[in-house]
């Protein structure tokens, strides 16, 4: 015979559930409901439970009911028991009914299951997303798949329409839905109608009499609604943002020696229609105090003498409170970096009787000196630990000093591996003397990887592939590899780079490279070069900031210069190998003869018409092979704060190269690069980069080598300038060969000029009568001169960084408004070199523009929208500029 011992009312559970059934007061209610019914008393008598059965299970396991439950087969149930059973099981809050019986030696558990959730939809929300929203219900015990609590339901109904409230929406609602569903399930539908901001209509200050209302409602994030607040939504009220300003009109007065100014009430007063709002302020501005005397105190652990270099405050000063607090800061900092990490210093001010004057205390607290234990790292998927942990300026067993940690953090950061670098002092518990430190890195790009597969009607197929890695198999050894043909060039080499050659950060690298360019193939200055090289680097640490390198290389050239080279690498005209010796001035421009064929021998030429005999171009002075041994120094300091994407710090770098006396050729370069970052407001960063370069030939060699030549223009130089374009261009050859295609005749039909092989380029006017050379003229066709740089570099460039809109993850992209200036000068201009001068202010070239790089999976990939200012006729300008791999 099944006995039924307990049952709560519907009438009392509806009771129970208006008190939150699930706190402490709901569940004694229930206990006592349960304990006091007549029939329960009459009818319950102890009794050894034989076994246990629940019944109504739907979605739970029985054995979580058994977990609950107080009692197992083989105790004794009494109507204590039963009141626990009841207790239990609804603070698990799975039950909406629960039933106690006997069923003989059985107890018999009826349960009627909550529903679960299937699905939450929100709707109306713009303000605070839908993303936050589901976690804040999650958070409270309101999510899919879990057992659904009206109670909790409504205090959440309760608590979003006060953060409405918070935000000035006062005119907000929250409207829920619960809809049945089958298989004991609910959907939840929750309807938001956010309202509008209520708009700040006035703000008044009163009690201040040193400062006007002006001056200090100037301090306030909150404006009363003007022109321009559509934009700015300053005139929107906002609960925190008031708390912000009043703070920041405490620490105004406070700084500036009024320290026992208060704010002695605030009222917010909210219109009937609940769209406008008036802010009252009352303030207590006090007496300004005057510093008498500072003291520290407490135990100082550190010589007093030591300590006191970082008090910001003295006697005579006008007392204020960021100083103290800054110098609170610097102790603090002082004794962390001795192994007291957890000190604490507090600046206790002590108002004097009568006058405004005050004595400042330091009291200093020490605590233990702290050991590090263990440093862990955590992010590096990709990086091995021993790249991080060589990096370590704090080490395990040894006090845990607050700025070795720091510069631990920061040498992370400047690796250029991660796009951000934390660290955390983690207490160990049961221990007030040791910590751990945990850093936590976010990998980035490493490198760039690139590839092109192209076709040009000069250079033909073109095939590419460019693979740049910094960080090689997370080794921190940076690894390159180089390999582009096409028609006229092709390129292969290997470079290689360990930072940690040795254990105390001397670095080690090589490269080889090889490079093959015709020139001549797609009409440019025309001369073929192959350059084979290969170099050794070592660098050495100074300094946690300074390094110095040294390299030392060797290269193989082998200029061929076609028989329209340009005549800065060699002079035209002259007899080469296969000229012929004798030239026709009656060939037309179809190819046929006019008249009888006259053939003139080539000696037969005026001496005037063999010009610059004495400007011999640079392969007619020094040869066109040559192997030359180089050793480079370079001096490197950076204090920046990100290996990329830097956004503080200074950077410098000089280097001299020298190809060394016995060489085929003998010169030097010499080159200075720095850029600097100064924050400015919040994420806005200014930026100044600077370039200077220089190069001269020594010895018997009179000038710095073509191919040595410092070039300007693009990505890293000048922006909305064609890259390497600006500066000094090189001089055409003069063409005076037989058998080239005439180009023009005079009215007899006589040719009178001899153009290049496609009837464009240059030639001489030819008189027919004689048959010589009368002038030698230049006829320029399509082609122009072309870029030739020089042995002087000069850059700058202006820059402010700003943040991307609508961009969460700043730290992997960057934004730019800029201003570039420079140009390529050449201290050795040839006889009428075009656009060559020596260095010039005035031939600065400048251009602005805005300019964006994202550090993306394949590199750095930068786009540059640039107006050039003062671009000259010879200048190529080119506005929109893209490239990958490269950052700006």
């Amino acid at each position: 015979m099944k006995l039924v011992l307990k049952k709560i009312s519907d009438r009392a559970r509806c009771w129970l559930g208006s008190v939150k059934r699930s706190s402490g007061l709901a569940l004694i209610v229930t206990g006592f409901i349960v304990g006091l019914s007549p029939t329960s008393i009459a009818q319950t008598e102890p009794f050894v439970v034989a076994d246990i059965r629940v019944e109504g299970l739907q979605r739970i396991a029985p054995g979580s009911v058994f977990a609950a439950l107080p009692v197992s087969v083989g105790d004794v149930v009494d109507e204590l028991a039963i009141r626990s059973i009841s207790r239990n099981l609804f603070y698990t809050g799975n039950f909406d009914d629960i039933s106690v019986g006997r069923d003989g030696n059985v107890l018999v558990l009826t349960v009627a299951e909550r529903p679960s959730i299937s699905e939450i939809t929100i709707e109306g929300n713009k303000a605070i997303e839908t993303e936050a929203l589901l976690d804040g219900l999650k958070g409270a015990g309101l999510a899919v798949g879990q057992v659904f609590q009206r109670s909790t339901l409504q205090g959440m109904q309760g608590e979003l329409r006060r953060q409405y409230v918070i935000q000035g929406r006062y005119d907000s609602s929250i409207d829920t839905e619960v809809i049945p569903e089958p298989r004991n399930r609910v959907s939840i539908s929750i309807e938001i109608d956010e309202g509008t901001v209520s708009k700040i209509k006035h703000i008044n200050i009163v009690g201040n009499e040193v400062y006007n209302d002006e001056e200090l409602l100037e301090l306030f994030e909150l404006q009363v609604g003007g022109r321009f607040s559509f934009f700015s939504s300053a005139d929107k009220y906002s609960k925190e943002k008031l708390e912000s300003d009043l703070e920041t009109l405490t620490s105004y007065y406070q700084d500036r020696g009024y320290l026992q100014f208060e704010i002695e009430s605030t009222q917010v007063a909210v219109s009937p229609t609940k769209d406008s709002v008036f802010i009252t302020a009352n303030v207590a501005e006090g007496d300004r105090f005057t510093i008498t005397d500072v003291d520290l105190s407490g135990d100082l652990v550190l010589s007093e003498e030591d300590l006191s270099r970082f008090l910001l405050v003295g006697p005579g000063q006008v007392f204020s409170q960021q100083l103290v607090t800054s110098t609170e800061e610097y102790l603090t900092r002082r004794l962390g970096n001795e192994g007291y990490n957890f000190a604490k210093v507090t600046g206790i001010p002590e108002v004097g009787d009568g006058e405004a004057e005050v004595s400042i205390k330091f009291f200093i607290d020490p605590g233990r000196r702290t050991y590090v234990r263990r440093i862990n790292f955590k992010g590096n998927s990709r990086t091995a630990d021993e790249v991080l942990r060589r990096e370590m300026r704090q080490m395990e067993a040894a006090p845990a000093s607050a700025a070795a940690i720091e510069q631990s953090r920061i040498r992370l950061q400047r690796l250029g591996f991660f796009s951000s670098a934390e660290v955390e002092t983690v207490e160990l518990p049961g221990y007030d003397d040791l910590v751990d430190i945990d850093f936590s890195v976010e990998e980035q790009s490493f490198g760039s990887i690139g590839g092109s597969l192209g076709y040009s009607q000069f250079a033909g197929l073109i095939v590419g592939l460019n693979l740049q890695q910094n960080n090689f198999l997370g080794t921190g050894r940076q690894v390159g590899l180089n390999l582009n043909t096409s028609q006229w060039q092709s390129v292969a080499s290997i470079n290689y780079n360990n930072p940690y050659f040795t254990e105390d950060g001397v670095s080690r690298g090589f490269s080889v490279f090889y490079r093959k360019s015709d020139l001549s193939e797609i009409n440019v200055a025309s001369y073929t070069t192959n350059t084979v090289g290969a170099t050794m680097s070592f660098g050495y640490p100074i300094s946690e900031t300074q390094r110095l390198g040294f390299n030392l290389g060797i290269t193989n050239t082998d200029i061929t210069s076609g028989r329209y080279a340009v005549q800065e690498i060699r002079t035209s005209p002259r007899l080469i190998t296969g000229v012929e010796q004798y030239y026709t001035s009656t060939r037309q421009l179809d190819g046929t003869y006019s008249g009888p064929e006259e053939l003139f021998p080539i000696t037969d030429l005026p001496p005037e018409a063999f010009v610059n005999l004495n400007n011999d171009g640079f392969l007619d002075q020094n040869g066109s092979e040559f192997t030359n041994w180089s050793i480079t120094g370079s001096w490197i300091q950076s204090t920046l704060n990100r290996g990329q994407l830097a956004t503080r710090g200074v950077s410098n770098s000089i280097s001299a190269q020298l190809q060394m006396p016995g060489s085929d050729l003998e010169f030097f370069k010499l080159n200075y690069r720095g850029e600097m970052y100064v924050p400015i407001y919040g994420d806005f960063t200014f930026h100044l980069r600077g370039e200077v370069g220089y190069g001269d030939g020594y010895g018997d060699t009179t000038e710095l080598p073509f191919y040595e030549h410092f070039y300007s223009g693009g990505f890293g130089s000048v922006r909305g300038f064609e890259a390497n374009t600006l500066g000094p261009r090189s001089t055409p050859p003069i063409l005076y060969q037989t058998g080239l295609a005439v180009t023009g005749v005079d009215e007899d039909g006589a040719p009178t000029e001899i153009g290049g092989p496609d009837g464009l380029g240059f030639g001489y006017i030819v008189n027919p009568e004689t048959g010589q050379i009368e002038t030698q003229q230049v006829f320029t066709g399509r082609r122009r001169a072309d870029p030739f740089g020089g042995n002087v570099v000069i850059e700058g460039s202006a820059e402010v960084l700003f943040p991307m809109p609508f961009v969460k993850d700043r730290s992997s992209i960057r934004s730019a408004f800029f201003l570039d200036v420079g140009n390529v000068f050449n201290t050795n201009c040839r006889e009428n070199q075009l656009n060559c001068f020596g260095v010039d202010a005035s031939e600065l070239r400048y251009s602005v523009g805005i300019g964006v790089t994202w550090l993306s999976g394949f590199g750095p990939l930068t786009f540059a929208l640039a107006k050039p200012l003062n671009a000259s006729d010879t200048d190529r300008t080119e506005v929109f500029q893209f490239t990958l791999g490269r950052g700006f």
